[in-house]
């Protein structure tokens, strides 16, 4: 019984069945999506699914996630510790993100993993860099919230940063939370959403 209610509540957490009441009445223009997260590839293709309108754009995803869609590109890369392809990856996303003007609207799709699968450091920041980063709080036992915390602070994507290149573009998030406590700012190290930590706990982290 207990298996049987977990399965339940993952399916319906899962997002065919958790988001399509968020893609009601949406414009019919032509909806762009940019995302990133194990879910990245399923929710572009329930957005494909549930939008009137065109879309196109770009998603990445662990490996082994893919899903066919139609209209939005799927890529896949590595979690939990970043690699070259979720690099170029997040370049493309930004390159995108910056063709955007006052007309347009996007979706951004974020679920868990996104933190990793969306990696573009900082320009005076190493990959490399960010790599060894990650693999030392994964090794030390951090937790996704300490972990997150140092991210957001080496990162020219995370921390609300990503919607400084999609301004002014109309834009809606969607995610789907694999934190205790659903905080926006800590799911995919919240690419859209301001981030309340200090430069204070990034050091009370790594010391």
């Amino acid at each position: 019984m207990l298996i049987d209610l977990f399965g339940a509540a993952v399916d319906h957490a899962s997002a065919p069945k958790c988001l399509p009441s968020h893609l009601e009445n949406l414009p019919t223009q032509k909806i762009h999506v940019i995302g990133a997260g194990k879910a990245a590839a399923a929710m572009a293709k329930t957005i494909e699914n549930h939008v009137a309108g065109e879309t196109s754009g770009l998603v990445v995803t662990r490996y082994g996630h893919a899903v066919s869609t139609s209209s939005i590109e799927v890529v896949e890369a590595a979690h939990p510790v970043p690699d070259e392809l979720g690099l170029r990856a997040a370049m493309r996303v930004i390159d995108l993100a910056k063709t955007l003007d006052e007309m347009d609207y996007v979706i951004i799709a974020i679920s868990g993993g996104a933190s990793s699968l969306l990696s573009r450091p900082h320009p005076e920041i190493a990959f490399e860099d960010k790599q060894s980063i990650t693999r030392q709080l994964l090794l030390a036992g951090a937790t996704i919230h300490e972990i997150n915390c140092v991210r957001k602070h080496l990162s020219a994507i995370k921390g609300g940063r990503l919607m400084s290149h999609i301004f002014p573009a109309s834009a809606l998030t969607l995610c789907i939370s694999d934190v205790v406590g659903d905080d926006p700012s800590i799911i995919g190290s919240g690419p859209t959403v301001g981030d309340p930590s200090t430069c204070d706990e990034v050091l009370d982290v790594i010391s």
